[in-house]
């Protein structure tokens, strides 16, 4: 077997084990360190003994970060993820089988790996697909006859199978990037950008039928194949014309899809995928305009991604109970930089504190040459060199591991008051609160954790993401 390498170059990640106390008095003690080094071959975060170093002093002149642990964000979590892909697939499977077990592992195990847990798959093809394919190539096949996944059973299907044997409580949510070709006007999935009125539905009663028809079959498909979908997003970036395959989608046309013929058909068809609206972005408005038509209470929730926090934040003003995701990270350019999976927090902390119950990262594997099936290159968490049956571990994967190991579904997340631009995350459970703050200086730095009338001053090593969880022994 071929050593697989870590490539971390600088980024270091601590997470400080904290217990608490008893009932009548607390007692925060530093019992042990899971550092992840960046600087030589990573392997994932491993305990180390500690020094028995006191905490409970607050170090004045440091940044101080007070949770607050009856201000909850949201209640119920469903934690971190990516994004399958068919090219990602078609890497994964041309591993050994050794390397396939120890790749899943390091993706999806809670006890081994990074536990992932809430993730996403596309309806047919991506911009990471292959090339452009739909499960209804056939045109005018209303009754969809001759629908098929077969292709996908060489790919995708048996990364997410993986993914599953690993994890069975993984959720997963799917979207699709354009309707069939022939579903629509231009009469093709892809080149949006070049005939933008043409790429939409078909305004046919026949199409929409036809559309809610193929949603349940590709449902009950991949239930036969062992992967339950949990949500359906109608539509990927409702707002996108791009040469890959995408789909032109306004809100007054999804809230007809749904309401008049996706849910009586998943009713017909005993489906219990929630029905989800988007995946909205923030330039057009689309997820403001869908909350305020009448049809809107008949989804759960919006999907968004690439809106700015001015977009979560004014749904939740006018819509407080209404329930986000988010769908997808920033793409980056496939660099797989450490600048860039420095930034990755930050990103993630605006989505968790404006609201989102999780964030989806993107592509969790591309193959050696990061490139799409049209063109260009994007970040992922892990590289395959095909050829070569060698796993690269990529810069993002460090922040995105570490993340998903401490915020687990169920949890619930808390108000951090911050010092001026500074993020932080605080999540919480029965058991333990989980701090995460960083340090992106290249020297040392001591911040200060206000927690239930205490300050504790803790250490943050230089350019690093550290998670402190603080365990309660009641």
């Amino acid at each position: 077997m071929k050593k697989n390498i870590l490539r971390f170059s600088s980024l270091l990640l601590v997470v400080s084990l904290i217990a608490t106390s008893c009932k009548k008095q607390e007692d925060y003690q530093l019992e042990l360190n899971y550092v992840t080094l960046a600087n030589g071959t990573i392997v994932s975060p491993q305990p180390v003994k500690s020094k028995n170093i006191d905490l409970i002093s607050k170090k004045e002149g440091s940044l101080s970060f007070k949770v607050e642990l009856d201000s909850v964000i949201h209640q119920n979590l469903s934690g971190i993820g990516g994004a399958f892909n068919e090219m990602g697939g078609e890497a994964y499977i041309s591993l050994s089988l050794e390397n396939q077990k120890e790749l899943s592992n390091a993706l999806f195990n809670i006890r081994e790996g990074s536990g992932l847990s809430n993730c996403r798959t596309a309806v047919g093809s991506s911009d990471f697909g292959l090339s452009a394919y739909s499960y209804s190539e056939i045109p005018e096949d209303y009754k969809m006859e001759n629908f098929s996944i077969e292709r996908e059973k060489s790919s995708v299907i048996p990364f997410l199978q993986a993914a599953y044997n690993v994890n069975p409580d993984l959720k997963m949510f799917a979207s699709p990037w354009s309707p069939p070709g022939w579903m629509k006007e231009s009469g093709t999935m892809d080149g949006g950008n070049t005939n933008l009125e043409k790429n939409t539905l078909r305004k046919d009663p026949k199409i929409y039928e036809a559309y809610a028809l193929y949603f349940a079959k590709y449902i009950k498909a991949y239930k036969e194949n062992g992967i339950n979908l949990d949500r359906l997003i109608i539509q990927n970036e409702t707002d996108m014309n791009p040469t890959y395959p995408g789909n032109d989608m306004q809100p007054e046309e999804m809230a007809n899809l749904v309401s008049n013929y996706i849910i009586p058909q998943f009713k017909e068809s005993n489906i219990d995928t929630e029905i989800w609206a988007g995946s909205f972005r923030g330039k057009r408005k689309d997820a403001q305009k869908f909350m305020s038509l009448e049809k809107a209470s008949d989804v759960v929730g919006v999907g968004l991604q690439y809106a700015p926090s001015s977009t979560l934040k004014t749904l939740k003003e006018n819509h407080p109970d209404i329930k986000i995701m988010h769908t997808e990270g920033r793409c980056e350019n496939g660099d797989n930089s450490m600048k860039q999976a420095r930034n990755r927090f930050s990103e993630i902390a605006t989505w968790l504190n404006y609201g989102s119950e999780n964030y989806c990262y993107w592509n969790i594997i591309l193959n050696e040459t990061s490139t799409s099936g049209w063109g260009w290159k994007q970040n992922s968490l892990i590289n395959i060199d095909r050829e070569k049956d060698v796993i690269t571990y990529n810069a993002d994967y460090a922040p995105i591991s570490l993340l998903s190991q401490y915020i687990r579904p169920g949890d619930k997340s808390l108000i951090v008051n911050t010092p001026e631009n500074k993020k932080a995350i605080a999540v919480k459970n029965k058991d333990r609160v989980v701090v995460f703050l960083e340090n992106n200086e290249t020297a040392a730095t001591t911040q200060n954790i206000e927690l239930k009338g205490k300050t504790y001053a803790v250490d943050l090593p230089a350019e690093s993401l550290c998670a402190f969880v603080f365990k309660n022994n009641k």
